[in-house]
């Protein structure tokens, strides 16, 4: 069972979350909070798996209420419920451990399945998704961004950098432990050094970072003929 926190100011939009999402087996719907203010005295009370996050809330917002939460230990996931797909607070919240988006109008199946695989560990982000998000939070900061995050991941070997790469093309376990000719357990012992490493919680802040560094971009340059 999936115990489930909903946070959004408009008790409209949590009544309806409430009611779409608690219909399902897997999910129970353990505490609602108006505001980013209310979320860690509920989370210590009902000790939910998955926080269903709006980013728009008028004392304390979305994006604070993330970084306080994921800043503790044992934090649940955090899921941001968003208007815009590609919004800087969004970035924001995803740099600062959500692991994924949803928007507002998105189909109840879909919110749900999100929901489901968060709580299993998965990101809820497609590499194209990540791209559009730098590509709009692309500007004056982006170089001294780049140089700190090629410092940072300067602490990784070759084979954790690897992984990390894989991980920011948005593939699963078990299509990095193929490509780079792995085990499965061997690629979870890297993926759990790299997050180690660089001081990240999620798999999501490894593509981020991986982006914000380059790899992306010098991992999607044509190989030379014959390789």
């Amino acid at each position: 069972m999936i115990r489930l926190l909903l946070v959004d100011d408009d008790p409209l939009v949590r009544a309806g979350l409430s009611l779409m999402l608690g219909g399902a087996e897997d999910i129970e719907i353990v505490g609602e909070a108006a505001d980013g203010a209310e979320v860690a005295a509920v989370v210590d009370r009902t000790h939910p798996d998955v926080v269903l996050m709006d980013i728009r809330m008028p004392a304390v917002d979305g994006l604070t209420a993330t970084e306080r939460l994921r800043a503790r230990p044992d934090a649940p996931e955090v899921v941001v419920l968003t208007t815009f797909h590609a919004d800087e607070q969004v970035l924001r919240a995803l740099r600062a451990g959500a692991a994924g988006f949803v928007l507002k109008d998105t189909p109840p199946a879909e919110i749900l399945a999100a929901v489901r695989r968060v709580a299993a560990g998965d990101p809820v982000l497609s590499p194209t998704v990540t791209r559009q998000l730098m590509e709009h939070a692309a500007g004056t900061a982006a170089d001294r961004r780049k140089a700190r995050a090629r410092e940072r991941i300067g602490a990784l070997n070759d084979r954790e950098r690897e992984v990390a790469v894989a991980v920011g093309q948005g593939l699963s376990n078990a299509e990095i432990a193929a490509a780079l000719f792995m085990s499965v357990a061997t690629v979870k012992t890297h993926v759990s050094r790299v997050l180690a490493k660089l001081d990240l919680n999620n798999r999501v802040q490894i593509a981020l970072l991986a982006y914000d560094a380059g790899l992306l971009e010098q991992s999607a340059e044509p190989e030379p003929d014959g390789h």
